[in-house]
């Protein structure tokens, strides 16, 4: 059987001193070459004679109009399409973690750390704040409707700590962020730029996405804790200033309804949202057409996947730190909200 060819050496195979060109490496493994390694098997052909020539002309009887041949073959390829992009996604990030061995460099590190943390610090602190604050308008009425007021501390805090401050400080790094890293990784590939770094014998995915990785894993957690902060601080204030609720029995009375628990699961968050948006921008990017058109494309859906997965994501770790809170701690539910 005759394999699919790949230019995976830069020099002949025989060369005692090639080197493998890491991202055709890449490329060699995703479902596209699998499936192209193997015609007679996974090749479009076959899906037409099993589907539309023996599967669905019987349950038919037999009658099969055109247009509906037509259809079904569209619907067939987005799915083959999807779950190739899916394999693709997979085999970039498997490959790019897998050169997180080898230290970074420092001149590519230090740059990406200051345009992800630093540059990001204003936006990130003025999204927590109005978080709280739109927070505590929402619920302030219901709160005193039935003499609580005092008590809307409680629920201001988990909410942002928990929930709302990493989900959103999340989606609006990637948008700044994930945005132009798929917009510049994307510029490099139309320009060749990474094809230079292929020549000079250089990993482009230790050289350009790792720091990338790397940055958001690390920053995106201390810039949620930046977001938490300020929205705490701002349904605080909306809450004393606007409402004059007392400060005093507003803070005693969110006092120890915030736990190490909490704390804990709104840092491991942002590290996955951290991960996801780095990956998967780099991976629009790396991968993006020739031409503006590309490079726009490319940004837009770095954004608009990194989003969802956030979304993905929190509702997957949220269930399974409920569901580890409630095997470690099983009555603790009980103690605080059952009877007394």
């Amino acid at each position: 059987m005759t394999l699919i060819r790949n230019p995976l050496f830069l020099t002949t195979p025989n060369d005692p001193h090639n080197h493998y060109n890491p991202y055709l490496l890449l490329h060699a493994f995703t479902p596209t070459a699998f499936f192209n390694a193997k015609p007679m098997l996974y090749r479009a052909d076959l899906l037409d004679t099993i589907v539309f020539r023996h599967g669905l002309p019987r349950l038919l009887g037999g009658r099969m109009s055109e247009a509906l041949r037509k259809e079904l073959r569209s619907a067939l390829n987005k799915v083959s399409q999807a779950f190739d992009g899916l394999g693709d996604f997979t085999t970039f990030s498997a490959l790019s973690l897998a050169t997180i061995f080898k230290k970074p460099s420092t001149g590519t590190m230090i740059p990406i750390c200051f345009r992800v943390g630093v540059q990001s610090v204003p936006v990130v602190a003025i999204t927590g704040m109005f978080i709280g604050m739109v927070m505590a308008i929402q619920v302030f009425s219901q709160f005193q409707s039935l003499g609580m007021a005092t008590q809307i501390g409680q629920i201001i805090n988990v909410s942002v700590i928990k929930e709302l401050g990493p989900v959103l400080a999340a989606t609006m790094l990637a948008g700044r962020i994930g945005s132009s890293m798929a917009a510049e990784l994307a510029t490099m590939r139309v320009t060749e730029q990474v094809d230079a770094l292929i020549c000079l014998g250089v990993n482009p995915l230790h050289y350009l996405v790792l720091p990338r990785v790397l940055a958001c894993v690390l920053l995106i957690p201390i810039l949620t804790v930046l977001a938490n902060f300020m929205g705490v601080f701002g349904g605080s204030m909306v809450c004393t200033e606007i409402f004059k609720v007392d400060p005093y029995h507003y803070w005693q009375n969110s006092r120890g309804h915030i736990q190490i628990w909490d704390l804990s699961v709104g840092l491991i968050k942002p590290i996955f949202f951290g991960a996801a948006i780095a990956l998967i921008s780099c991976h629009r990017g790396m991968n993006s057409r020739a031409g503006a058109e590309g490079v726009g494309k490319a940004a837009t859906s770095a954004f608009v996947w990194s989003f969802m997965s956030i979304l993905v994501l929190d509702f997957f770790l949220a269930l399974f730190f409920n569901n580890l809170h409630q095997a470690i701690w099983p009555d603790n539910s009980i103690k605080t909200f059952g009877p007394k």
